[in-house]
């Protein structure tokens, strides 16, 4: 018994002795994961209320009744011993926070990472879609198959084939995963109502770091510029872009049926807030440079042009920003989800190597 208790007692010492060390970037091993806090919430959103007084003995009368609705739901984990910003991670269009959780073949995805990097890491599921799905504007959702539509334009490859040296895992059933991580809006996709959810959390949470992905790069864009508390933002293929008034470029036409690309106006006084934050935007691979009849690239092809406009209008006025086109660095084959492709930890690093830069990983 007394052995038995002394091991256990060495055990517990070597526990504490590394409670809430953060691994060096690229070195993550599968260790426990000590966590100091974790729970959800909702944040954001609005109240339709019914004229009249509710009667509790004519329960389905709408007299009176009310509807919360629009939010953002939060769930979040905070590591002992965490760093002092946590990170924030917005999804793309058709996505819910399963986006950053465990990949499709079974991996630890951003959450896990970066929280065995000792840092906060809050998911978000943005209002109208995953678990933020009371809408208070109606909306129809129809099952209609399209996965194989966004096997190309998530560049996976062009169905039923794989692009080559694609850093998707290939077997049916972590397709199978993927294709079960999306899901309907529930209401209309309003970019105003998700930033406002977005610069109500970090009003809750204090000062941090917004990483979006795809669809979620337009309200990222606004969410910074509503809220100060957003020190930086992280922008994986960003689709919407936002320039001062009378400096948008013309609507790039191209083979997607989401194309022409249109840029997004505002102020100068708002934009000019974007220039007081480090920003980085990455890109993976199996974009073409030119026009080409694919529609699933060319979709990509139209986007990362116009984020290079982009990326040279804050430049233009002053911004700490820069483009990262994996490929051009010598890191090939990332699809649409860099961040969850077989490279993930590379691509991780290169995210922590950005906040060690900037003094955000303090």
């Amino acid at each position: 018994m007394k052995k038995c208790l002394k091991n256990l007692g060495s055990a517990l010492t070597i526990l504490l002795a590394t409670a809430g060390s953060a691994p060096a970037a690229g070195s993550d091993v599968a260790e426990p994961l000590l966590i100091r806090e974790q729970g959800s919430f909702a944040v954001g959103g609005t109240i339709l209320r019914n004229p009249g007084t509710f009667d509790p003995s004519q329960l389905t009368s709408p007299d009176g009744q009310t509807l919360h609705g629009d939010h953002a739901y939060v769930s979040y984990q905070i590591p002992v011993k965490a760093r002092k910003r946590p990170l924030v991670f917005l999804h793309g269009a058709g996505q819910f926070s399963k986006t950053w959780e465990t990949t499709p073949d079974g991996r630890e995805g951003f959450q896990n990472i970066f929280l065995r990097r000792g840092f906060g890491v809050y998911l978000v599921d943005q209002p109208r879609r995953g678990g933020a799905g009371r809408s208070t504007q109606p909306m129809n959702i129809i099952p209609a198959p399209d996965e194989q539509m966004w096997f190309s334009i998530f560049r996976l490859g062009d169905w039923p084939n794989f692009h080559p040296g694609v850093r998707f895992p290939r077997d049916e059933a972590s397709l199978n995963q993927f294709f079960r991580q999306m899901t309907p809006n529930t209401g209309p996709y309003d970019s105003k109502v998700i930033s406002d959810s977005i610069a109500a959390l970090f009003e809750k949470i204090g000062g941090g770091i917004l990483v979006t992905h795809s669809q979620g790069g337009g309200p990222g864009w606004y969410a910074a510029m509503k809220s100060p508390k957003i020190e930086a933002v992280v922008s994986y293929e960003p689709g919407l872009f936002v320039f001062p008034e009378g400096e948008a470029p013309a609507p790039i036409p191209g083979a997607s049926p989401f194309d022409p690309l249109k840029a997004a106006e505002t102020p100068l006084s708002e934009f000019a807030k974007l220039t007081k934050i480090p920003i980085v935007l990455y890109f993976g691979d199996n974009i073409p440079e030119k026009p080409t009849d694919d529609p699933g690239k060319d979709n990509w092809r139209t986007r990362l042009q116009m984020a290079k406009l982009w990326v040279d209008a804050v430049k233009k006025h002053g911004g700490d920003i820069r483009l990262v086109h994996l490929p051009k660095i010598g890191i090939t084959g990332n699809t649409h989800f860099p961040f969850a492709d077989l490279n993930n930890l590379e691509i991780a690093d290169l995210l922590s190597d950005f906040l060690k830069e900037k003094g955000l990983d303090e």
